[in-house]
């Protein structure tokens, strides 16, 4: 279990994520993904968090002034890496899935004395055929159980 999400976290799991995705880019790309079969989805994927590392090994040292914390920065800074540098729909997916989780949870307190992540409240039961379906707001540090 994480017990901090600090700056040091995010470049190991930018690194580590990489490097999962360099050692099954192969048959990533052999597989047959709609709606384009084109057989380089794993490439495409790989070049643009490539493109994320960069961008957080470049600045992650400059936090602007009121800005977000350390962590946060380095998630905005791995998003925009990677939009930056998206190779194909799955880049561009891959850039947006970073974004936001760098909105999500930029603001989280870094230490979290082992209880990250956070916990949302619980999700509602699922609509039953007499119960309406009703929209509930994503996770936020309010909806957090304390």
């Amino acid at each position: 279990m994480l017990d901090t999400l600090d700056a040091a976290a995010v470049r190991r799991w930018c690194a580590s994520g990489l490097a999962a995705l360099q050692r099954h880019q192969g048959e990533i790309d052999d597989l047959n993904v709609y709606p384009v079969p084109d057989g380089d989805t794993g490439t495409n994927l790989v070049l643009t968090l490539t493109s994320a590392q960069q961008a957080l090994a470049m600045d992650l040292d400059t936090l602007p002034d009121g800005g977000p914390t350390a962590h946060g920065h380095a998630l905005r800074l791995m998003a925009r890496g990677a939009l930056l540098g998206a190779r194909g729909n799955s880049g561009v997916i891959l850039s947006q899935i970073l974004r936001g989780f760098a909105d999500a949870v930029a603001a989280a307190p870094a230490s979290v004395a082992g209880s990250w992540p956070p916990r949302c409240a619980r999700p509602p039961p699922p609509p039953t055929p007499r119960s309406p379906v009703r929209w509930r707001a994503p996770c936020s540090a309010s909806s957090r159980p304390p």
